[in-house]
């Protein structure tokens, strides 16, 4: 029963964040046209696109992970869009947040892998329906496939502004 509650409180906290930030990314202030001018700046393309995919992805996962139903499938998917934000963001501003740095999305990345491990527990639609997907291949194929989602779409459609440097 500790397990479960575990379980419950990571995916409230987890999910409840993916939610957030997808509605932000869609509909919060700047709305989709915003992220888009944000996703085109830092040379994901097209841009529209990317934003709108980026939006519905994180609210879709962050709902499924509430619900606790496919969590290591929802996982991948949040870890693709972690990754994404790591390598086009974070990465260049060294560890922590205050500075843009890549803090956030590692702590989300080791929860959303963690939860792909854990199985979305005994409170949770997955339970309802008799579905288990858990253990340490379940969360490594989770973070696997999020990075290789996020490698490919990196190379296809990102296309990161030149420095003054290098123009």
């Amino acid at each position: 029963m500790d397990l479960d509650l575990a379980q419950l409180v990571l995916r409230i906290v987890v999910g409840g964040v993916f939610v957030a930030h997808g509605w932000n990314h869609g509909f919060g202030p700047g709305g989709l046209d915003g992220t888009t001018r944000w996703f085109e700046s830092i040379g994901l393309r097209p841009a529209r696109l990317h934003a709108a995919i980026s939006a519905y992805l994180e609210i879709g996962a962050g709902v499924a992970i509430l619900a606790g139903l496919l969590v290591p499938v929802a996982a991948a998917a949040g870890i693709g869009v972690m990754v994404t934000a790591y390598a086009t963001v974070h990465r260049a501003n060294g560890f922590f947040i205050f500075r843009d740095g890549y803090e956030y999305v590692l702590v989300l990345t080791t929860a959303l892998t963690t939860l792909a491990m854990l199985g979305a527990g005994s409170w949770s639609l997955d339970a309802v329906l008799d579905i288990d997907l858990s253990g340490w291949a379940v969360g490594i194929g989770a973070l696997g496939a999020g990075i290789l989602g996020s490698v490919g779409m990196l190379t296809f459609c990102w296309r990161p502004p030149l420095d003054d440097e290098d123009a």
